[in-house]
């Protein structure tokens, strides 16, 4: 079993917790009490650069990153920088996050939020807009087909964003093929954790006109900036 199955488990795991004490029923009704969710696309398409920033403890390939007592704060620091948007770990075994962190993040910010975890059920989605999420990270290696479609269908419905997550051209085709209008490459092979600003220049000749590209991971200073711009 590959790190992503193992880490898909674990969520799964977590999920049916989260389940047996909140029902989707409830989910439901609470959503359709909600404002309409804030739109990146207009940020995200202006002709400046557009960064989504990341409240971020752990990671399987790099360990503890940062403790984050206080995501809210940290995501204000981020939108007073000029972050677009506010990416948000929610997965709690791997990356130390939980839904509580976009909550608190999404009472204190304007911009954009974007729940980051392995999104594999309706239930999920749901949960992302009750907590206040924008955007919901969709990654196709985690997803077949099927999965894909129906979950952006969900998002639509939602008013949340996907983000479409590829690492190879493999999944960029299947992306491209639903008409994700937001394709982010993950830069960092999900096999064996090797990062490289290559995969995102590989892939973004392969994007059709009128997607667009988020380059993830991997960005360490103001030249790969460019490099990735360009």
């Amino acid at each position: 079993m590959g790190v992503l199955d193992e880490i898909i488990v674990g969520v799964r795991e977590d999920l049916a917790e989260r389940e047996a004490s909140l029902p989707l029923s409830l989910l439901m009704d609470a959503v359709a009490q909600l404002p309409p969710t804030r739109d990146p696309m207009p940020r995200f398409r202006a002709p400046e650069l557009a960064v989504i920033a990341e409240v971020k403890r752990s990671s399987p390939s790099k360990g503890a990153l940062a403790e984050i007592p206080d995501p809210a704060a940290l995501a204000s620091e981020y939108e007073a920088g000029g972050a677009a948007a506010v990416s948000v770990l929610t997965e709690r075994r791997r990356f130390g996050g939980t839904l509580d962190d976009l909550v608190a993040v999404r009472s204190t910010v304007g911009v954009p939020v974007l729940r980051k975890d392995f999104i594999v059920t309706d239930y999920q989605l749901y949960e992302a807009r009750v907590a206040g999420a924008d955007l919901a990270l969709l990654i196709a290696a985690a997803l077949d087909d099927d999965q894909l479609r129906h979950l952006l269908d969900l998002c639509r419905r939602l008013m949340l964003t996907p983000l479409v997550e590829v690492h190879t051209p493999e999944e960029t085709r299947r992306a491209i093929a639903t008409g994700a209008p937001l394709i982010g490459v993950n830069n960092r092979n999900l096999s064996t954790f090797e990062v490289t600003l290559e995969t995102s220049l590989r892939l973004a000749p392969r994007m059709p006109a009128g997607a667009l590209l988020v380059a993830e991971s991997g960005i360490h200073s103001a030249e790969d900036v460019r490099r990735l711009r360009d």
